[in-house]
């Protein structure tokens, strides 16, 4: 792995970085959720807003190469028994490198317990990256399973992985 690889705390000053960010991760799920941006060319920020929201039940974290930032991370479900990988995202240029693998294992280690992540089926590599990370940080001891989306009955179930980590 790169030794300029690095994950931090998103902080206020990270805002304006992790909206651009943003942007390219909502435009990548566009293709799974059908969703298209606003009159504005802004999507639905709901998430990137409580990650900020100071709450304590949240944590966004920036992945930086070096000074260069590829991709984000946003945790939430600090406060309860079980932490939620809400949004992720690697930036294309260094997809397929073990930086989203090392990432995850990264913040998990911060927040040990029981985690879950969701996805969608149709998204092939989010299928096979998130059984790859689930395998790799709890062998032999995850589940999977579908849930409905809430408030939204015309998408297809979304795909839930759930592990503890560290294990047993």
């Amino acid at each position: 792995m790169d030794a300029d690889l690095n994950l931090r705390t998103a902080g206020s000053t990270d805002r304006p970085v992790i909206e651009r960010l943003w942007l390219m991760f909502q435009h990548d799920m566009s293709e799974f959720v059908g969703g298209v941006p606003g009159p504005d060319g802004s999507f639905r920020s709901e998430r990137l807003e409580a990650a900020f929201a100071g709450s304590g039940d949240w944590a966004p974290y920036v992945i930086g190469l070096g000074d260069r930032p590829v991709g984000f991370v946003f945790v939430r479900g600090l406060a309860g028994p079980t932490r939620v990988l809400n949004s992720f995202f690697v930036v294309r240029g260094v997809r397929r490198t073990g930086v989203g693998l090392w990432a995850v294992r990264e913040v998990v280690a911060r927040h040990p317990g029981a985690w879950e992540v969701a996805f969608q089926d149709s998204n092939t590599r989010a299928v096979r990256f998130w059984r790859r990370v689930a395998e790799d940080l709890a062998p032999g001891r995850w589940s999977e399973e579908h849930r409905p989306v809430p408030e939204r009955p015309d998408l297809a179930p979304d795909c839930w992985i759930s592990f503890r980590y560290p294990g047993p």
